[in-house]
């Protein structure tokens, strides 16, 4: 089946029979058993206990692993959780990462700060500099951990070289590929090994749920639910019910997500008081010629920088008033922020700046209201900048 149908019919089963259209909850935290023998058959189920898994949960997990073209998937109380689970899963005092520095600002802050803890070091390297990566591989590194596009400078990595590098070194490659969606790129056949979304942006879709989901191939999940299951960074049913439902709309969305941002990311590129613009599928972008061969689509999210101060960049997003003014993205309604102020608030001045994430910087959650008005909205919002010191070319 085409990607527009998995998201659709997913995991149900097609077989024609009387039964309920929408995906049943099983809002319960544990399951009876005729006898003990049968518990024992049961533990490690989706019928034992919802820590260990769901019958509602799995039909979110299956769908998701089909849309990536991956062997199984898992979902998470949040896209943290699923990053940080699977790293726990795989890694152990000792070994060493290899990540790209501009990355979302809560990964960089778990590998960093929470890793070395553990005896976990991580070497962070330019996005798109390849020999780099290459250089800083350790006798004991064991992941390459890589975000595309990234968060919120919207970067394209080559998911072939990555993929290639990984295994010339006997590697595990993990992406976030929350910006991406499975509509938009599949990872995995460039040979990546582990997908990871945070399903609280696209694959939910109206702003109303927290989760994460990863994908690979059926070895890594087993090892990665053992340590979710001990964890306990499990997903609630109900939750999963409004994932599945958020899913069947995905295709749909993403669309449409990518027309709007490509027409907010040409106006703003023609815009004299909008310095330069981070989209994908501008042809102003360094990495244009990739992103089209990799993906089908530009996806939702567009960041630019304001000709002027961090002033006229809060004066700007305060005067928005379609693009409403808060954290996260990927649901249907546009929203606005600073990423120094939310997604990077963590990172210091210094990093952001190697990130190239700027105090001037408004990131774009490009929703699915009408073009004309979102573009409306920010040609308004953009009288709050001062008048530039010169005009920009786009």
């Amino acid at each position: 089946m085409k990607r527009e149908t998995q998201a659709v019919r997913g995991a149900g089963d097609l077989e024609k029979r009387n039964g309920p259209m929408s995906t049943p909850i099983f809002q319960t935290s544990t399951f009876e058993v005729a006898d003990n023998d049968e518990q024992v058959r049961l533990t490690g189920s989706d019928h034992y206990y919802t820590r260990y898994g769901n019958p509602t949960n799995t039909i979110a997990e299956k769908t998701i692993a089909q849309l990536e073209g991956l062997d199984a998937a898992l979902t998470f109380a949040s896209g943290m959780g699923a990053i940080t689970t699977t790293i726990m899963a795989l890694l152990q005092n000792g070994d060493h990462i290899v990540a790209q520095r501009d990355i979302y600002g809560g990964v960089n802050k778990f590998l960093s700060h929470w890793l070395p803890k553990m005896g976990i070091e991580t070497s962070f390297v330019d996005t798109a500099d390849y020999d780099q990566h290459a250089r800083v591989i350790r006798p004991n590194t064991k992941l390459l951990y890589i975000e595309s596009p990234t968060n919120p400078t919207l970067r394209v990595v080559d998911f072939k070289k990555i993929s290639a590098l990984g295994k010339q070194h006997g590697l595990l490659t993990m992406i976030d590929a929350t910006f991406g969606t499975p509509i938009n790129q599949r990872p995995a056949e460039f040979g990546i090994d582990i997908v990871m979304h945070s399903g609280t942006k696209y694959l939910g879709g109206h702003s109303d749920l927290i989760c994460g989901a990863v994908a690979a191939r059926r070895a890594l999940i087993e090892r990665i639910w053992e340590t979710r299951t001990t964890i306990g960074n499990c997903m609630d049913p109900h939750a999963s019910w409004m994932l599945v439902r958020g899913l069947k709309t995905l295709a749909v969305r993403v669309a449409r997500h990518n027309e709007n941002a490509q027409r907010v990311a040409e106006f703003l590129s023609d815009h004299a008081k909008v310095r330069s613009v981070h989209y994908p599928f501008l042809t102003s972008h360094p990495q244009h010629a990739l992103a089209r061969q990799q993906m089908t689509g530009g996806g939702g999210m567009v960041t630019f920088e304001v000709e002027g101060t961090a002033e006229d960049a809060r004066r700007v997003t305060e005067a928005m008033r379609l693009f409403t003014l808060a954290p996260s993205l990927g649901g249907v309604d546009s929203l606005v922020s600073i990423p120094v102020l939310t997604s990077h608030l963590m990172i210091s001045a210094e990093e952001r700046a190697r990130m190239g994430v700027t105090d001037q910087m408004i990131r774009l959650s490009v929703g699915i209201e009408h073009a004309d008005d979102l573009i409306a909205d920010l040609e308004h919002a953009l009288e709050a900048v001062s008048s530039p010191e010169h005009v920009h070319v786009g």
